[in-house]
């Protein structure tokens, strides 16, 4: 893991967008779990998620999307459409749009072959297409199935199957350069937003540095709210936690901290 990941609150933002490629996902005949993995993953080094979209097995949307957002943040990484059938398409969609051409990797090769001499597998011709490679890629590893994802620029691809696409996400890790880590707070209270909603909104005002969050929750015949904020400052943290606590109790509520029992 890079020395970056335990970067103080004062360093710069590092931030990345994920895009979650496949037809499977928005049909709802696959449920997603890569989004979340990525994002605690990538916040513990200090990468902060912006942005994630889920786009279709269509060559154009995807040259556009990561055209689009490996220009807007630092790091980019995609999941699916990398796996030896004709709707796999994401390499050469990636290579179109870095503008160079995609052909076999020898060491790629190399690493398929070898994986299924010694499993007892065919190296067949729609297997041979897990080697192909945008040219100036490097080969992202993959311990457990072997078919490499890849690194161009700031965009990394990787596999959407979970157990493999977490795998490739271990492996990458220290290419990468962290920042600020995200951090939260949560102050829960038996309280209705919206009795505390304009207070709320002015506390949000004062303390722009840090995202303040309002989430109604139910347990029966029981409800309230928890106040989630975010920030990379513990300190600005720890003032406003304390600051929605006080305001609770301004409405005769005790505030517990972190989510409710």
């Amino acid at each position: 893991m890079p020395e970056s990941a335990a970067a103080p609150s004062s360093a710069k933002a590092v931030t990345a967008c994920v895009l979650l490629i496949g037809d499977e996902i928005l049909s709802g005949r696959t449920r997603d779990s890569n989004l979340a993995y990525i994002a605690a993953h990538l916040n513990k080094i200090g990468v902060q998620v912006r942005e994630a979209r889920v786009i279709p097995d269509i060559e154009e949307t995807i040259v556009a999307a990561v055209n689009e957002v490996r220009a807007r943040y630092d790091y980019v990484f995609t999941t699916g459409g990398i796996g030896p059938t004709h709707d796999d398409i994401t390499a050469d969609a990636i290579a179109k749009a870095f503008g160079v051409g995609i052909g076999y990797h020898p060491e790629a090769v190399k690493i398929l072959d070898d994986h299924y001499k010694a499993t007892g597998g065919e190296f067949t011709k729609a297997r041979m297409r897990m080697a192909r490679l945008p040219e100036g890629a490097t080969m992202i590893d993959n311990p457990l199935s072997k078919a490499p994802g890849f690194q161009i620029g700031n965009v990394f691809v990787m596999a959407g199957v979970p157990m493999v696409m977490q795998v490739m996400l271990d492996s990458l890790t220290d290419r990468l350069e962290g920042g600020a880590s995200m951090q939260s707070r949560t102050v829960t209270g038996q309280i209705g937003e919206g009795t505390i909603a304009e207070k709320l909104g002015d506390l949000q005002a004062r303390h722009p540095e840090v995202g303040i969050g309002s989430y109604p929750y139910y347990r029966g015949k029981t409800f309230g709210t928890s106040i989630v904020m975010r920030a990379t400052d513990s300190k600005a943290l720890d003032i406003v936690a304390g600051e929605v606590a006080a305001l609770m109790r301004e409405f005769g509520v005790e505030p517990a901290m972190g989510d409710p029992a």
